[in-house]
């Protein structure tokens, strides 16, 4: 080989060498999709977000927080001081919990109603175990029911009466889910998906570029095992939303041949009873979500479609029973809510 072909063969060869590591440093990588499992709350959480490190530490870290603030069955909680009547400060937590549930006791004509306690806890979905429920245990509670008698004063609540009690459950899996994808922004996460117990929050795209699929289940009572896709109602595309879905079919028993719901109306003390047998609903929080599929749970198809009219930024998909099978109900701008 003379002087002048090496000289060519190595030109050619730095020529190759830098155009693959052009190749190499231009090409994107993947992003990297974490995924964190686990319980909470009596339920089960699954978070995928795009982050360059695992965030697990502190979701879990930030859950125990919410529990402390907001559990029913957490004695150490400024919700159970609140009802246990004991001097509390309240925090940020119970105090946009409290602010929002306000919102939806109004807009649902009292039909939300976190003062329910009592009701909940006499008919066995609460602290207490189930027993026999009379017309006069039911009506005895009804004097302690209503948003209107409690009040936050300088981060403090003031009762009308001390036997009144507070349940936030209605809006605890949503708002914990707002509290998840609020602290995965701060860290610089746009693409995630929070979900706990059903309820989800969600932005950006999932790892393959698209919207995030999730479903809306079917209102049985027992749903297949085998095979879970047959237990969908529907598979929905969303992004930048918050959506929850309440329902009747899983959480019930009977008390002799009556089927009791734990869908408590605080407005007659009694488990709703009527046609509607799920309700989800998109907004702008996931906590308000919960909360207004709560509120449609307790008034039913018609008056919850009312409701959700009302509303500044929230779509429900209501399924009802009819005969010996079921419909589906959308207010007018549930597609658009999806967009």
């Amino acid at each position: 080989m003379t002087r002048r072909t090496r000289w060519i063969s190595a030109l050619a060869g730095i020529v190759i060498a830098a155009v693959f590591l052009f190749v190499w440093e231009e090409e994107p990588s993947k992003p990297v999709y974490h995924l964190n499992q686990g319980r909470v709350f009596g339920t089960y959480y699954t978070i995928r977000y795009q982050a360059p490190a695992d965030l697990h530490d502190s979701i879990r870290a930030a859950l125990t927080a919410f529990d402390n603030s907001l559990s029913m069955f957490n004695p150490r909680s400024t919700l159970s001081a609140i009802n246990a009547n004991r001097d509390t400060v309240t925090d940020a937590l119970f105090e946009a919990m409290f602010e929002e549930a306000g919102r939806v006791y109004r807009l649902s004509d009292g039909a939300f109603d976190i003062t329910v306690a009592p009701l909940v806890n006499l008919w066995g979905f609460g602290l207490k175990n189930r027993t026999t429920v009379t017309d006069a245990q039911v009506d005895s509670l009804l004097p302690l029911i209503g948003f209107d008698q409690v009040s936050l004063i300088d981060h403090r609540i003031i009762k009308a009466d001390p036997r009144i009690m507070l349940d936030g459950g209605a809006v605890a899996k949503g708002q914990a889910c707002d509290m998840i994808a609020e602290l995965l922004s701060r860290r610089g996460c746009s693409n995630y998906l929070v979900e706990i117990g059903g309820e989800i929050a969600c932005a950006g795209v999932n790892d393959k570029g698209h919207k995030w699929r999730v479903g809306i289940t079917k209102p049985e009572e027992q749903s297949p095992v085998t095979n879970p896709q047959s237990a969908l109602q529907a598979v929905i595309e969303v992004s930048g939303i918050g959506m929850a879905t309440s329902g009747n079919y899983r959480n019930f028993y009977y008390d002799g041949e009556q089927k009791r719901s734990h869908t408590i109306d605080p407005r007659t003390g009694r488990p709703v009873q009527h046609s509607l047998l799920s309700a989800t609903v998109v907004s702008s929080t996931c906590m308000r979500a919960d909360a207004l599929a709560t509120a449609c749970m307790v008034l039913g198809a018609e008056k919850a479609l009312e409701m959700i009219a009302r509303a500044e930024d929230a779509a429900c998909y209501l399924i009802v029973a009819q005969n010996d099978t079921t419909v589906v109900l959308t207010s007018p701008d549930w597609d658009a809510a999806l967009q």
